[in-house]
């Protein structure tokens, strides 16, 4: 490390000194952020996903979480703090712990585990709920690269058989190495309710029935709830999928060569309702998801901003919260990362930023 006018340097990158600011709006969200996590609630969600010790565990999640908001490494936040008494009372941290510790803390516990506080923390302070009637989702990918030099290292296909990351490809980024993340999103209040994690870039038509049966596993989509995907997501087979296999309308942006008749062939109810007590009942909801869902198609247009919504998050996550590019290389390390990174936007969000025009200043703080 080195020192230069009171900025330090890490390598090539020069980051500014963490001075505490409760005048500054970002640090003034921070702040709520942080009493969110070290709340008496929060603590109790660390005990259940025996996340111990507590404490610690608590510590080491505000430290990711400052990082995160500042797009900063862990050791330059840990540097800071060992510096800075008044960022020690801002963060409510009475000793600071070492970059090891922190390291060596995160890695005993599993990703399972750091979703489940994730959900368990979101759940206590964001006041999404099922309302009554049916519910949207919002579903989008967008690509997690790592901070990799191609230039210093060739990475080719058969170098990464083994590793947990891959090649991949989307407009928006080019080529790159890395995983795929795919986020669903309750429409109404913008809270992160679900996320996959896949390496490189696999095609969002093939990941469309993995995500609805986690949200369908997981209970957050039910019975007539309408999911939103765009046109990647698009498929004869996958709106056949929705309604008949998962009971949901899947808003799937259609693309050009679209035909409804075309579909209408693919409506075929399936054998295995026949012959039972509740056929009836069943004809009748099939026959209700297929209306919604031709009714949606011929009228898109209402939900194309309710789905850009998505886009203001991802940007959000990148350019804010530091999930542009992150310095870890296997799919633990990386779903735990994301964790944190969703638990962030889903506090951030649940403190008001819930709407466009707010994410899209967020992003560009």
């Amino acid at each position: 490390m080195i020192v230069l006018g009171g900025e330090y340097i890490f390598g090539e990158h020069m980051n500014s000194p963490l001075i505490v600011d409760r005048k500054d709006p970002k640090w003034f969200l921070l702040e709520q952020v942080l009493a969110q996590v070290s709340s008496r609630e929060a603590s109790q969600v660390f005990g259940r996903n025996e996340l111990k010790p507590i404490p610690a565990a608590v510590d080491a999640v505000k430290i990711i979480l400052v990082a995160m908001f500042f797009s900063l490494d862990y050791s330059f936040v840990i540097q800071e703090l060992k510096n800075r008494r008044k960022l020690r009372k801002f963060m409510n941290m009475q000793s600071v712990p070492s970059v090891d510790s922190v390291y060596k803390l995160l890695s005993k516990f599993t990703e399972i585990q750091f979703i489940s506080l994730v959900n368990g923390i979101l759940n206590t302070w964001c006041t999404w709920k099922r309302r009554r009637g049916k519910n949207t989702f919002i579903v989008d990918a967008t690509a997690i690269t790592l901070d990799l030099n191609w230039f210093r290292r060739k990475y080719t296909r058969k170098r990464l058989e083994n590793r947990d990351y891959a090649w991949g490809y989307c407009p928006t980024h080019g080529h790159y190495i890395g995983y795929k993340l795919t986020l669903a999103l309750d429409a109404h209040s913008l809270r992160p309710v679900c996320f996959l994690l896949h390496p490189g870039s696999p095609h969002d038509s093939t990941i469309f029935r993995e995500i609805v049966n986690e949200l369908k596993r997981r209970r957050i989509a039910r019975i007539g709830d309408t999911i939103v995907f765009d046109k990647g997501y698009y498929a004869y087979d996958n709106y056949v999928q929705g309604i008949f296999e998962f009971s949901i309308v899947p808003m799937i942006f259609a693309k050009k060569n679209f035909s409804i008749p075309k579909l209408l062939k693919r409506f075929n109810y399936p054998l295995w309702i026949f012959g039972r007590s509740d056929t009836k009942l069943l004809i009748q909801r099939f026959a209700s998801l297929a209306r919604r869902l031709l009714m949606y198609l011929r009228d898109e247009i209402r939900f194309v901003e309710k789905r850009s919504l998505i886009e203001d998050v991802f940007k959000t996550a990148k350019n804010a919260f530091g999930l542009k590019r992150i310095h870890k290389y296997t799919t633990r390390s990386v779903k735990k990362t994301v964790c944190l990174n969703v638990l962030l936007l889903g506090l951030v969000i649940s403190l008001g930023f819930n709407e466009k025009i707010r994410l899209q200043k967020l992003s560009e703080w």
